[in-house]
């Protein structure tokens, strides 16, 4: 009996080490190095911002959809390597299937992650200049010297798996109705409706910028289905008696444009984020994407996840503002006010050329804090240095001043009221902008991130 006995204890022993080594010769992959510390994303997140604010003739519209695919593309080059996180293959609209990873190979996610962003920012802002690109390409040298104690097998592995991604992504976005719409900024056969209550262009005169910016953006594909078939709401109906709210919303922005005290206008600038100037509107929401990870340090794929959430939620949500706005076509305060209260009137911000209803900076600072805060909870202290080293703006002659705040929503419903501020939105274009961006960022929380 003790034979017996000993004879299966070494046929058990034997059996745990031929598992032991099969296990060593399948390894499963794992983060290395970078595993818990997300500096490579921060890294990449600030380059972003980078190419978005050098790149000439980037618009709002057209930046949302780059930090898109851009953040998307941060995640799925790591996703990978996380067994408790789920790749957005088949989630997203007619994204059917990405590259997978060889699950008996070692990779080094932080030069996944590495090789997919140099690859995917040179080509979504391929009309960007031969220098944005060489720092790109610095910045991606940089963090491979960082890794000399990799073997070359698996640096090679990483950097093509990255690379393979970005490809396959870029592939999808092509068909997704903004690809280089740099080239198409401004069209001009788009005839804006004439009549009272329409938008008029902030000139008359038909010059490249006074035309209406990217009137067929939002017939765009978005990142998430749900978000392309949202209802669209409207607008208060035009009424130019003195007598109704329509007169009331835009009288409001004409008395409050009059007696602006000093932080009010830092605030209407804060959040201006002129694109000729800086990384336009969406790249505040990413800006601050990158405030919070760099604040929380998250994991590395909590960070990815991060920038993927917000870059495709600021991109669903200009893409159904844009469908908002060339439904309706609604005239911004300057019209209405001109022509029923004060025909000397001007806005305190400068008027942007394309329609009112409803705010692109409310839509997407909601959206945005939307999926932050479910990612890092209601209440998160931070400061936005997003604009720190500006010093003054040439046209308001208002100096850039950091701002703190306690929450994301805090933050968005700042940047809602700022164009209030501006004169150059009322508080339905602004409230309804939040109401929908809540929509847009909640659909994105939705999705399945974990298993």
């Amino acid at each position: 009996m003790k034979r017996i006995i000993s004879v299966i204890s070494i046929l058990s022993i034997g059996i745990l080490i031929n598992s032991c080594n099969k296990n060593t010769e399948n390894p499963t992959p794992i983060a290395a190095t970078d595993s818990t510390t997300a500096n490579t994303a921060i890294r990449w997140g600030k380059m972003s911002l980078i190419i978005a604010e050098r790149t000439p003739n980037n618009t709002p519209t057209y930046a949302s959809r780059g930090f898109g695919y851009i953040g998307l593309t941060m995640y799925e080059s790591i996703v990978g390597g996380y067994k408790e996180y789920r790749s957005m293959a088949g989630q997203l609209n007619g994204l059917t299937a990405l590259p997978k990873i060889d699950t008996t190979k070692k990779y080094n996610w932080a030069l996944s992650l590495n090789a997919g962003q140099a690859w995917i920012h040179k080509n979504i802002y391929e009309q960007t200049s031969a220098a944005n690109k060489k720092t790109i390409d610095s910045l991606e040298s940089k963090i491979l010297t960082e890794y000399k104690a990799e073997t070359q097998e698996v640096v090679d592995r990483s950097v093509k798996y990255g690379q393979d991604v970005a490809k396959a992504i870029f592939e999808w976005s092509k068909t997704d109705g903004g690809y280089q719409g740099y080239n198409r900024n401004f069209t001009l056969d788009y005839m804006v409706p004439v009549g009272p209550g329409f938008w008029r262009t902030p000139s008359f005169s038909q010059s490249a910028s006074t035309l209406p910016l990217h009137p067929y953006w939002g017939k765009n594909r978005t990142f998430v289905t749900v978000n392309g078939t949202l209802p669209i709401p409207k607008p208060i109906a035009f009424n130019s008696s003195s007598y109704t709210q329509y007169y009331a919303q835009f009288l409001e922005v004409y008395a409050k444009n009059k007696v602006l005290t000093q932080e009010e206008k830092e605030i209407a600038l804060f959040w201006g984020d002129d694109p000729s100037r800086t990384f336009t509107p969406p790249g505040h929401s990413y800006s601050i994407a990158q405030i919070a990870v760099k604040t929380a340090k998250p994991s590395l794929i909590k960070a990815t996840q991060t920038f993927a959430m917000v870059g495709m939620s600021i991109a669903d949500a200009f893409t159904i503002c844009w469908k908002t706005k060339y439904t309706y076509n609604a005239e911004r305060p300057s019209t209405y006010i001109r022509s029923y209260i004060d025909a000397s009137w001007l806005s305190f911000w400068p008027e942007p050329p394309f329609p009112a209803f409803y705010s692109g900076h409310s839509v997407q600072s909601a959206a945005s804090a939307t999926v932050l805060t479910k990612l890092y909870g209601n209440e998160f202290k931070y400061i936005d240095n997003s604009h720190e080293g500006r010093g003054q703006d040439p046209l308001t002659f208002v100096f850039y001043k950091n701002r703190s705040y306690n929450s994301f929503w805090e933050a968005a419903e700042e940047s809602a009221y700022s164009r209030f501020l501006g004169g150059i939105h009322t508080r339905s274009d602004n409230d309804t902008g939040l109401a929908e961006g809540r929509k847009v960022g909640q659909n994105i929380n939705n999705l399945k991130w974990t298993k």
